[in-house]
């Protein structure tokens, strides 16, 4: 510990500080993750507009295909019809027997396709096998469809593992005797080459221009958003090139209908911040006028003891030092006390629930012997009933000592000062303080809630900071400060005054319901 306490003067006194080679070097802390990561809104927006345009493209593809398969299918059912109905046309019965009359260039031509195989089938009535394809499966068994004999209907199937399209209508026969009407079925089928083709090629027709007028869409719709969003930036370019002193509000006309409450909101808080600041600097300028007068009189009165030579007059001397230390020292500790309660949050942690009454008690006791020094009687009185509020109780303690302290130096020796509490049927809580001073006139009530005001006349000492303290004070806990002549005032030349601060209670808790009586 020595050797190290000693290589550490030698550095201080500017040698050369010693390391030893065996100390761990030096690493930089390490660099922390960046976890408020902000959005983007020009990302935002492009997101919102391009996932739901390439989430509905594939579908828009798939419905495509569905329609071009159903476009396709037309113009061969259109064929596939024809072709039952010519050989329907063919198939006649003559003394019962099923005959049929469809030559051989015929079949070929029913046949001839370079693309798709085509099959047909002729059935009689107990389903035997007349002509045709006897691989070809037959129809569902269906009455309804027999009964409508003539009409032309269509399936889907399959032939020899291949998926066809199938047309297919039943064929009333010449009734024989009394016997029943006899029904022929008759079919032709088709594989679907030719509709896949037909069905690819308007899906090309129409995707293919798609893929050209997609990259188009996603380029215009880039260059729509950056231009869209171009205010944004000229506006962050004007409030960035503004001077750290400029607090004039933005001019609204320049930017969008979107933007404007927002600029609107930002001139008001420059508005508000303007006014802080400048109270602010009234503040401490006001401050710095107060505190020169004592600091002037307190080099005066020591300037003054140092060129006496009696010690009566020293000690005289001494004692306005004093006085005038004093007065500083008050100054002083008013003007961090209005700092701290101009600075003190409206609402937070520092608020807590708590009984008036036992608050004021404890900072009255506090002011006992200063009363006793000015020779004033100081009472309290407290409520019948506890009075609950919700505050800060290092502020309001600071709120009724102010008052204390400014009644006990306005009420002259001989005189009262009387501290209550009470409340108003569950609505407000009620903090009295009560003097036999001199009184505040009407016309200044207003007034002597202003920094560094005094009424001219008075010559008790203070600063002028404690009503306005009081007010700042008041104004956090939602309260309303009053100042009244005191109606208990026996002699007209001392009115007295009545401060009363008036505080908000909080809502009472819901009455808990009485449960019903239970019978066994």
């Amino acid at each position: 510990m020595r050797e190290l306490a000693r290589r550490l003067r030698r550095g201080r006194d500017g040698a050369r500080l010693d390391v030893d080679a065996d100390a761990p070097e030096y690493q930089p802390p390490a660099v922390e993750a960046d976890e408020g990561v902000q959005n983007s809104l020009f990302g935002e927006i492009l997101d919102w507009m391009l996932a739901p345009l390439l989430l509905l493209w594939p579908m828009s593809i798939a419905i495509t295909y569905l329609v071009a398969k159903s476009i396709a299918n037309q113009p061969f059912d259109h064929a596939l019809e024809d072709s039952v109905t010519v050989l329907a046309q063919q198939v006649r019965s003559v003394d019962g027997k099923i005959i049929k009359s469809l030559p051989g260039s015929a079949r070929d031509i029913l046949r001839a396709d370079d693309v798709d195989n085509v099959y047909f089938q002729i059935h009689g009535p107990r389903g035997e096998h007349i002509d045709g394809d006897r691989d070809l499966p037959p129809p569902a068994p269906d009455e309804e469809e027999r009964s409508r004999a003539g009409s032309v209907r269509f399936r889907n199937d399959s032939m020899h593992g291949t998926p066809v399209r199938v047309a297919y209508s039943y064929v009333r026969l010449e009734r024989v005797g009394d016997a029943e009407p006899q029904l022929a079925l008759v079919q032709v089928a088709e594989t679907l080459e030719k509709r896949a083709q037909l069905a690819n090629e308007i899906i090309k027709g129409v995707i293919l221009p798609q893929f050209i007028i997609l990259p188009i869409v996603l380029a215009l719709v880039w260059f729509a958003l950056a231009r869209g969003l171009s205010p944004l930036a000229q506006l962050q370019e004007r409030i960035r090139t503004r001077g750290s002193d400029d607090l004039s509000p933005i001019v609204s006309s320049d930017v969008p209908e979107e933007i404007t409450p927002l600029v609107r909101s930002l001139n008001e808080m420059l508005a508000r911040l303007s006014l802080s600041i400048e109270m602010q600097k009234r503040f401490i300028a006001d401050a710095a006028h107060q505190m020169r007068t004592p600091l002037a009189g307190m080099r005066m009165q020591s300037e003054l003891a140092l060129r006496q030579t009696d010690s009566g007059e020293i000690h005289r001397s001494l004692e306005q030092l004093a006085k005038s230390s004093q007065a500083a020292t008050r100054l002083v500790n008013q003007l961090l006390a209005l700092a701290r309660a101009e600075n003190q949050p409206q609402a937070g942690t520092a608020m807590q629930p708590l009984e008036l009454s036992e608050l004021a008690r404890g900072v009255v006791r506090d002011w006992v012997q200063a009363s006793f020094a000015h020779r004033i009687d100081l009472g309290f009185e407290a409520p019948p009933a506890p009075v609950q509020i919700v505050g800060d109780p290092t502020m309001l303690r600071e709120l009724l000592s102010n008052l204390i302290d400014n009644a006990l130096r306005y009420t002259p020796a001989g005189g009262s000062v009387t501290v209550r509490v009470r409340g108003n049927h569950g609505e407000q809580g009620y903090l009295e303080v009560e003097d036999t001073g001199p009184g505040i006139p009407p016309g200044e009530r207003e007034r002597v809630f202003e920094r560094f005001y005094r009424i001219l006349g008075h010559t008790a000492e203070g600063s002028g900071l404690g009503l306005a303290i009081v007010r700042e004070i008041a104004q956090q806990h939602g309260a309303e400060v009053d100042i009244f002549s005191n109606p208990r005032s026996l002699q007209p030349k001392l009115p007295g005054c009545l401060f009363r601060v008036g505080f908000p209670l909080p809502p009472a808790p819901p009455a808990e319901e009485d449960e019903p009586p239970h019978y066994g």
